[in-house]
């Protein structure tokens, strides 16, 4: 089966809609698809909310997307990085649910596993567990997260096969295979496409039972957040 299309906006249409929930890949700006999240600020869907480890920064990744108010509410684990997001959550224009990075991965693999909730220590006794069932194993007091599904996930890849499994590249893959597991309709953008049966078993991270849409973006930029360098010595 040929999952390829043609570009990102021809990925994304008669996908996304208003008020959807859509898992974004990436860790800063690593690992991002930005390609399609370009895309997804074009259609000028509206309302969404957004399940992503951050919100990119101002002007690029889903930076563009809270630019354009076209997000209503972030469920991340960090938000530093974007002034604008800062501004919107302190104005009362964005909804904001705080969730710890680790808590946020399980709650994604969970949901994509058909996990409904699950128990963990992280949180308790902190407003992270405020409204939600706590339980004792052990002796130890756990508090239950639910997990977390999306209508449409958007994923970042490195290699992928025609029938959409892909390969990630070392820590671009950070969220992006529990984003694509959590995805009703998942779409990955990727640098590079080969035929079916290419790719090692082995080679594999996450199968292209979890994909159903693939585009390919083979010169991404990647920016990078915060470029350190060494001073010039003589």
């Amino acid at each position: 089966m040929n999952k390829v299309y043609a570009s990102a906006a021809a990925a994304l249409d008669g996908v996304v809609r208003d008020g959807q929930i859509i898992a974004v890949g990436g860790f800063g700006l690593c690992g991002i698809p930005e390609a399609l999240i370009a895309a997804l600020r074009d259609t000028g869907v509206k309302g969404l909310t957004c399940i992503s480890n951050n919100a990119g920064v101002d002007g690029f990744g889903l930076g563009q997307l809270l630019a354009t108010r076209q997000i209503s509410k972030m469920i991340s684990s960090y938000v530093g990085e974007n002034k604008e997001f800062e501004r919107q959550y302190l104005a009362g224009e964005l909804e904001l649910e705080f969730t710890p990075q680790g808590t946020l991965a399980e709650k994604l693999r969970a949901g994509g596993a058909g996990i409904p909730a699950f128990f963990t220590r992280t949180g308790v006794g902190t407003i992270v567990a405020e409204g939600k069932e706590t339980r004792e194993f052990d002796g130890e007091t756990y508090v239950m997260e639910r997990s977390l599904r999306a209508d449409v996930a958007l994923v970042k890849a490195f290699k992928a096969d025609k029938s959409g499994n892909l390969v990630f590249r070392r820590t671009a893959r950070n969220f992006n295979p529990m984003c694509a597991m959590a995805g009703k309709v998942t779409i990955a953008e990727v640098e590079q496409i080969v035929e079916t049966g290419e790719l090692d078993p082995d080679e594999v991270h996450t199968p292209g039972i979890f994909v159903q849409r693939i585009v390919l973006n083979a010169n991404p930029e990647k920016r990078i957040e915060q470029r350190t360098v060494r001073a010039a010595t003589a």
